[in-house]
This record gives structure tokens, C-alpha cells and sequence, in this order.
């Protein structure tokens, strides 16, 4: 197992097990299921930079930006359409601010357009598995990637019109186990295309063809995907198994997103990506002083 200690991204190193990293989403689509979605300002990169200044003064660390919603029962958006909403955002972040970025996209020629842009990351949610060119892209471009575990169909879908969409009916012989597997995998195609071991975080992918009482499950052990011996990220800030335990809609849940935040730090969390920065920020802070001692 790698076990790298450390990652260094433009001019920040990350140094993994001294504390946690706040990755900031800034969503440029029209349908996030947050309600956040940037596509709907007029001037979507300035209010994107507007948004990211305020999340990096609050704690973030990274900058996640993504054209495509990837919610429960979205519709496919083409690459030249997502190309069309995230690089503005990108340029206009890359112009004002140091800020590490990653690019969300599963596709290699929105990728290849961010990096250009001045991304500095990719991040995922289909782990190099939805596109073969992607990862021979991110091997050439020498950057990180976040190679997140994903199930998702869309005939396993229920869609509250008040608590979103939630996957249903998902079958896991042995839930972890699986999940594991299937990440190794996308480790094979990584490691294959040159991606060294060092620039790989993984990702359980809460929310990606799981169920409400899966992804509970996964917080709760994140610790056995800590221990393939990568960084890890936590994605669950706002998600539906969030409102569905604690029947609220997603403008609610930034104290059950803070309880998973808690918890997954506790369980091995390296980064925690979330809408809310400040309070998640200080989270973080709280239960690194109590658990990273």
C-alpha cells in the first residue's frame, strides 16, 4: 500500500493525518439539487468568484468546480455545454485568487479544457471509468485525481418532490467489501495510464448508487477505505440520506451534514467536500483537535 504522506498541488502541500482539508463546491449548473446552482446568475463567473473569495476566506482549501449535475435521475449534459459553464468560472477563479482547483467532470475533454483554463486537479465520480481517454490525460498532465466508487443507475432512482432523489433497490453482496473492489479498480486503470500512486485520493462515493441506510453505513466505516492506504475524501454535505434520516429538505441539513463531517474525520476523512465552508470549517478544526492528537 502507498501510504504517501504528503501532495503538493501548485505551491500548498497537503500533509495528510496533521489535519483536515475543506474542499469547496461551486456548482456551474442551473440544477443542483442544493439549490446552489451558479448557471442561473447573469455574470455566472463573477458570482462564482464572489462565492469562492468567501469560501477561501472561511477555510477552503480547494475549489471543487463541476458543469454537470450529478444528483439521483439527472440528465447527461454534453461535454461542449459543460466545457461552456465551467472554464469562465475557472479563468475568472485562476485570474483573481491562488486557489487550488479541480475540475468535476468524468469527461476528458472538459478536463483537457480546465486544465487548461488552470485547473489543477480532476475529480471524478465515475473513477477513470467513464471515459478512457481521462486518465491517460491526467497521467500527461501530472495532476492529481480523485477516483470516487459509483453504482449509479437511473433505474434505482426515487424522487421526493420535497427530499429529492434517492437510490433504491441497490444490491451489495458485502457493502464495503464491494466498494473496495470496485475502487480497485479504478486504482488498475489509474496505474495503468502512469497515474503514480501519490496523486490518487479515493472516494467511497456517498450518494452514488447507494441507499439511505448504506451510506449511513459507509460514514460509519470509512475507516476500511482509509485503510487501502490512500488519502480519502468525504462527500456528503447536503445529500439526500441526509434529509431522508432526518426528514428535511436540502436547505436544512447543515447540522446533519456537520455530524457526518464529525465522523468521518473520526473514521479517517482526509478531505470533506461541502457547501457549507465556515461551519464545516470549524468542525473540522474541532474534532481534529480531539481525534488528531
Amino acid at each position: 500500500m502507498p501510504n504517501a504522506s504528503t501532495l503538493t498541488i501548485r505551491n500548498v502541500t497537503f500533509h495528510w493525518g496533521s489535519r483536515t482539508y475543506i474542499m469547496g463546491i461551486l456548482n456551474a449548473t442551473p440544477d443542483s439539487f442544493s439549490g446552489d446552482g451558479l448557471a442561473r446568475e447573469t455574470d455566472m463567473a463573477r458570482a462564482a468568484l464572489v462565492r469562492a473569495q468567501q469560501m477561501l476566506a472561511e477555510g477552503a482549501d480547494i475549489l471543487d468546480v463541476g458543469g454537470e449535475s450529478t444528483r439521483p435521475g439527472s440528465a447527461p449534459v454534453p461535454a461542449d455545454e459543460e466545457i461552456r459553464r465551467v472554464v469562465p468560472v475557472i479563468r475568472a477563479l485562476r485570474a483573481e485568487t491562488d486557489a487550488i482547483i479541480s475540475i468535476d467532470t468524468s469527461k476528458a475533454a472538459v478536463a483537457a479544457a480546465a486544465l487548461d483554463a488552470g485547473a489543477d486537479m480532476i475529480n471524478d465520480v465515475w473513477g477513470l471509468r467513464a471515459d478512457p481517454d481521462l486518465a491517460p490525460l491526467a497521467a500527461r498532465a501530472g495532476v492529481p485525481v480523485i477516483l470516487m466508487h459509483n453504482r449509479s443507475t437511473p433505474k434505482k432512482t426515487a424522487i421526493d418532490p420535497r427530499l429529492g432523489g434517492r437510490f433504491v433497490g441497490v444490491v451489495y453482496d458485502d457493502l464495503m467489501a464491494d466498494i473496495r473492489r470496485e475502487l480497485g479498480i479504478c486504482l488498475e486503470v489509474a496505474q495503468r495510464a502512469g497515474i503514480p500512486d501519490e496523486r490518487i485520493i479515493l472516494d467511497p462515493g456517498v450518494g452514488f448508487g447507494k441507499t439511505v441506510e448504506q451510506n449511513l453505513e459507509i460514514v460509519n466505516r470509512l475507516d476500511e477505505i482509509k485503510r487501502m492506504g490512500y488519502p480519502v475524501l468525504l462527500g456528503t454535505s447536503r445529500k439526500s440520506f441526509i434529509g431522508y434520516t432526518l426528514d428535511l429538505p436540502p436547505d436544512q441539513r447543515a447540522e446533519g451534514t456537520a455530524a457526518t463531517t464529525a465522523i468521518g474525520i473520526d473514521r479517517g476523512a482526509d478531505i470533506v467536500r461541502v457547501h457549507d465552508v465556515l461551519l464545516n470549517a470549524r468542525v473540522a478544526r474541532m474534532t481534529d483537535a480531539i481525534v488528531r492528537r
